[in-house]
């Protein structure tokens, strides 16, 4: 069910989401926090889609705050969507223009779940500093995604300059499936140390510096980024040690191979994560990521920042590639 409220105020959207729970009966119960999504008039579908696939793991309150025109006179329009058009959320989208046209605490206030944690998304246009946004100063857990900026890398380093506690990346969920092969690997008995780390992905992927990042941390080695002009994310890694080289390559998009000296080569799932997946990782948790926060303040002393080569990549995956 969808309710246009046009010209409104958030006082009578309150109202009105609370007839709509009389008659429902459950359609507001159970709910563990409010999302509340910032974006553009436009650019809130994707979103919301998002998001109501992940309420269906973590009951929620959603709201979009999808910005409309500032020339235009003050007004506000609001939707409720319950039911089958909110999975097992319920979704208030705001669209203010004129003067409320810019993120604002004062048009959630009255809608946020009382005593429930905030969780703030901003799917596009990251802000320069998101806990000191309207919605960030309230928020416990602030969601950005550094891959769907102009300047991917820029808005990393926005990150790592004005990260609090509480900050995450989808660029960094996206990783959590490489990490934990590359853990596993890790693990397995081998006294030499790693002496060489090799990452290949996307020239402007912040998952890529983000992982060469993470590993020169963990291993206390010299990484490379071998910067990959086609395609998006992360190809491959390899690992060097006085025993032999372990590489993880995924010359696709699902599917990735392990070798490791003295082993047979392994096909490994390893797809590339959606947006949904993502999302409902980062709503499992709404405590700080610490290594999260570790990783992308190490940053700006890391060497790795600076050693991205153009070149052909040393990791040859078009000789590993698996056929179709």
């Amino acid at each position: 069910m969808i309710v246009d409220l046009p010209n409104t105020t958030t006082s009578k959207v309150s109202k009105r989401i609370q007839s709509l729970r009389e008659q429902g009966g459950v359609i507001a119960l159970g709910r563990v926090l409010t999302l509340v999504v910032i974006t553009k008039a436009g650019l809130e579908e994707e979103a919301i889609r998002a998001a109501n696939e992940a309420s269906r793991e973590h009951p929620c309150r959603i709201i979009v705050l999808a910005a409309g025109s500032p020339q235009e006179p003050t007004r506000l329009d609001a939707q409720v969507r319950v039911g089958g058009d909110a999975g097992a959320s319920e979704v208030i989208v705001l669209r203010g223009h004129g003067g409320i046209a810019a993120e604002s605490e004062s048009l959630v206030a009255a809608l946020l779940l009382p005593d429930a944690p905030i969780v703030a998304w901003w799917p596009h246009g990251a802000p320069d500093n998101a806990s000191e946004t309207s919605i960030g100063r309230i928020a416990h857990r602030r969601i950005t995604d550094s891959a769907n900026e102009s300047d991917p890398q820029r808005a990393l380093e926005n990150i790592r300059r004005t990260y609090k506690a509480g900050d995450t990346d989808l660029a960094w969920t996206r990783l959590t499936k490489w990490r934990i092969q590359l853990a596993a690997v890790l693990d397995q008995p081998d006294s030499s140390p790693v002496t060489a780390v090799a990452v290949e992905g996307a020239s402007d992927s912040p998952s890529t510096i983000l992982l060469a990042t993470w590993l020169q941390r963990a291993l206390n080695a010299r990484v490379t980024i071998v910067a990959h002009p086609a395609g998006t994310g992360i190809r491959g890694v390899r690992l060097t040690r006085a025993s032999g080289e372990i590489r993880l390559v995924r010359p696709g998009s699902t599917v990735a191979e392990l070798t490791q000296p003295g082993q047979p080569s392994q096909r490994i799932s390893l797809p590339r994560r959606s947006l949904e997946d993502c999302l409902v990782e980062e709503l499992r948790r709404l405590d700080p990521d610490e290594v999260f926060g570790e990783t992308v303040r190490h940053l700006g002393s890391s060497k790795v920042y600076q050693e991205t080569l153009l070149e052909q990549s040393s990791l040859d995956l078009d000789a590993l590639a698996v056929p179709a």
